[in-house]
């Protein structure tokens, strides 16, 4: 059972706000072009400065609380669901304090 901690806490990140698309209709799914613009670049970035750290030995994973299935290229796929859950929640609530909040402008609104 602990090998699913990393991936309950990644789970819980998502739970956390994935519900301001469903009841705020936030609409960040819908414009999936923006949010992938959004993640994948800094997404990728995190995830070769990730592998260099761990072949370093500057940190590493404990086996017990990552999934078994193997790694991809040196890393648990916790750690990829990590570098898309945690700023797809960021999205989602900014985009909630937006909508809730109508007098503040970021500057991209129509």
């Amino acid at each position: 059972m602990k090998h699913y901690t990393y991936l309950a806490a990644m789970g819980f990140t998502l739970l956390g706000s994935i519900w301001l698309e469903i009841f705020l209709k936030v609409a960040v799914l819908r414009r999936i072009r923006r949010v992938l613009l959004s993640i994948l670049p800094i997404g990728i970035a995190f995830v070769l400065w990730d592998r260099f750290a761990i072949t370093q030995g500057h940190w590493s994973f404990d086996e017990a609380q990552i999934l078994p299935v193997g790694r991809i290229w040196g890393l648990p796929l916790e750690e990829y669901l990590f570098f898309v859950f945690v700023p797809l929640a960021a999205i989602l609530t900014i985009e909630a304090v937006r909508k809730v909040n109508t007098k503040w402008r970021v500057g991209d609104e129509r």
